[in-house]
């Protein structure tokens, strides 16, 4: 017998209710289904949705620093390598709250401060409504602004068509 018939035999009854059964305590009192057992959801997990929501906010040309983005770019085209969605982000997780770092390029033109606070909303929004964790910061640092010249990148000098 499994621990949970045991339980049930034990003096529990089984009722019907959402998924197919509640248990009633001993006391008579239902058991919520919410406490019974344990949801940890991987730091992995909350960066890949700070990744693509702070990417989803016009004014952000990338995430990650210069370095991560040179070696995210090379990572890039590897096959298998992996699109990088966590580049540039860095999550604490603990039980109920998180906080989040993150290293972005703004395109040339925008407000900063206005996409800043986009990116903030926008990841707040979307963690708390995916996670139910609670965040409590989202710090910005904005490692380079992007100029429209710079997405001729990676031509020589001399092969650019000007």
């Amino acid at each position: 017998m499994t621990e949970t018939t045991n339980r049930i035999n034990a003096g529990e009854e089984r009722r019907p209710g959402v998924g197919g059964a509640t248990l009633q305590g001993r006391s008579g009192v239902d058991v919520p289904p919410e406490t019974r057992g344990k949801t940890t959801i991987a730091d992995g997990v909350v960066a890949k949705i700070v990744g693509m929501s702070a990417r989803e906010v016009p004014g952000i040309h990338n995430l990650g620093a210069g370095l991560a983005r040179a070696f995210g770019a090379v990572r890039e085209r590897v096959p298998g390598g992996g699109a990088g969605v966590t580049r540039g982000v860095k999550v604490e997780v603990g039980e109920r709250q998180t906080a989040v770092d993150l290293d972005v390029v703004v395109e040339y033109g925008v407000s900063i401060v206005d996409v800043a606070g986009d990116v903030r909303a926008n990841v707040i929004a979307a963690v708390e409504r995916m996670t139910g964790l609670e965040v409590v910061e989202v710090n910005i640092v904005v490692d380079d602004v992007h100029l429209p010249e710079e997405d001729e990148e990676g031509e020589p000098e001399e092969g650019r068509v000007r």
